[in-house]
């Protein structure tokens, strides 16, 4: 008889709607692809906890902000840790996966980061700045940020450490490193920064790999997905935006088809190597 193929639970929400980009198509894509090499399902985030024990592992890609529903993947990672649930990526992430805590924790460890405080004392802290930027602690996708004037920051309520403060910096571009596992795969910058999501193929530099790889080497996952979001700032170095260690989106439509394709085959092979297959 044949041997068994592995069997993948992918959790995607097909119907979640984001500004400038179908997560659904990439994920119709990515699913295509993989039922090549795996027995794959697909299924909301919010049924992923009552089906997860019938599979060898749980895949999370697109599956929206958790804040949309929080009870259900509170439930989900519970359990999947209870259980010893397979997941990928795993949920040991330090960075979004877990919150915004990282970038207060980078910032105070003095890694390249963009300056992040939670507390009215450490306001002197960042660097002046005619404008601030305010973002949700559990944020994600920009849900809630705001940008205030430095005459506002003193009215801010900063005493439940819900929200984090950062200075608003004039960079040049964004650009964006995405792993597989601790390999690196492509970048992707966007020239105009207004259009973040018009996104261009990038070549980065030694220093940029060393920059990003500092980051997944800090996350410390040995499986899985991760993209490093960074600006370059005005005086020309790399600052962390966001290390997305929970379900980044790919933007593999703004890659050539070899290498997406290249893409796809770094993730199966990963997801071999986490399977033990």
């Amino acid at each position: 008889m044949p041997e068994a193929r592995p069997r993948l639970l992918y959790v995607t929400d097909l119907a979640y709607e984001a500004r400038g980009r179908r997560y659904c198509d990439e994920d119709i894509r990515l699913t295509s692809r993989l039922r090549e090499d795996f027995d794959l399902a697909l299924c909301h985030p919010r049924d992923a906890a009552a089906l997860m024990g019938r599979f060898d592992a749980v895949v999370v890609r697109n599956s929206g902000p958790v804040l949309e529903y929080r009870a259900a993947y509170d439930d989900f990672r519970e359990r999947a840790l209870r259980d010893g649930v397979r997941v990928y990526n795993p949920l040991t992430g330090k960075a979004d996966m877990a919150g915004k805590q990282y970038l207060l924790d980078l910032t105070a460890a003095g890694h390249p980061v963009i300056p992040t405080v939670d507390r009215a004392a450490d306001l002197d802290r960042l660097p002046p700045a005619e404008r601030y930027v305010v973002k949700p602690r559990l944020g994600a996708d920009s849900i809630g940020l705001r940008i205030v004037s430095a005459g506002e920051l003193g009215g801010l309520d900063l005493s439940c450490g819900s929200v984090l403060v950062q200075p608003h910096i004039d960079f040049a571009y964004e650009v964006s490193f995405y792993f597989v596992d601790h390999d690196f795969q492509y970048a992707l910058h966007a020239p105009d920064p207004d259009r973040r999501w018009e996104l261009k193929p990038y070549e980065p530099t030694a220093e940029d790999l060393e920059f990003a790889r500092g980051f997944i080497a800090w996350n410390g996952l040995e499986h899985g997905i991760q993209r490093v979001d960074a600006c370059r700032a005005p005086g020309g170095e790399l600052l962390l935006v966001e290390l997305e260690d929970l379900n980044p989106y790919l933007s593999l439509e703004a890659l050539p088809r070899e290498r997406q394709d290249a893409f796809v085959t770094a993730m199966s092979a990963s997801l071999r190597r986490f399977l033990g297959a």
